[in-house]
């Protein structure tokens, strides 16, 4: 998983709430590049449930970042194209490089809460990473900024757990489902056939946009068993 690096950060509450967005996206490595606070009471109050991402904070110096592989930049101030650096990215684009790079040591790196990074501290970076906002005042709080980065960054794996247990139904189980509706219309007294089919298109529509679940499908097939049964 990425690690995030401070750079020089200023506000030990904000140390604190960047502990607690780590641990909503499940990142746990935390480096401060030569800070000008401390981790104390302010930074665990902020942190809440985060603190082990706290005490397993390292402190180093700038040399720290020789380590990665990745170094991504993060900065609001992009000047023009004739002396920014390197092609800003945006969040959405940024993970999708690094779905790109398998095995790899990165680290997202955000600045002093004042100034941001320096130009020398983003030149050692591969990358530069933005969040499109408003001109008027496109500066964010380090700590809602990496909200941003860590949620578009972990977006596909986390979403694909979250829905896991709400997965679709099959083609197989939409059929079966018709099928027992079938069963259960043909037991049915329609003043004609036409009526039966309108009454099926509208059951299939409903099936095909419903999205159910496994569970869902089951329980009307269940439903649907208890008709039939009682239908002979």
């Amino acid at each position: 998983m990425i690690s995030i690096v401070i750079i020089e950060p200023e506000t030990s509450g904000n140390i604190g709430s960047i502990a607690r967005v780590m641990a909503n996206f499940e990142a746990k490595d935390l480096i401060l590049i030569n800070p000008k606070c401390e981790i104390d009471s302010e930074s665990r109050k902020f942190a809440k449930n985060a603190q082990a991402i706290l005490q397993n904070a390292r402190i180093a110096d700038i040399k720290a970042l020789k380590d990665y592989d990745y170094l991504i930049a993060t900065t609001s101030k992009l000047g023009t194209d004739y002396n920014i650096p390197k092609t800003p990215l945006s969040p959405e684009q940024l993970a999708g490089k690094l779905a790109e790079i398998k095995g790899k040591k990165i680290a997202l790196v955000l600045g002093r809460e004042s100034d941001g990074l320096h130009n020398d501290e983003i030149e050692m970076c591969d990358f530069i990473v933005t969040i499109p906002a408003s001109k008027k005042y496109d500066s964010l709080n380090i700590s809602h900024a990496l909200t941003i980065f860590l949620y578009e960054i972990r977006k596909k794996n986390l979403s694909e757990q979250m829905l896991k247990p709400y997965t679709p139904i099959s083609a197989k189980e939409k059929e079966q489902i018709m099928k027992m509706l079938d069963s259960a219309m043909m037991r049915m007294d329609f003043r004609d056939e036409g009526k039966m089919q309108t009454q099926r298109a509208v059951w299939k529509r409903m099936i095909s946009k419903s999205f159910m679940t496994r569970r869902e499908a089951y329980a009307l097939m269940g439903f649907l068993k208890k008709v039939n049964e009682k239908k002979k």
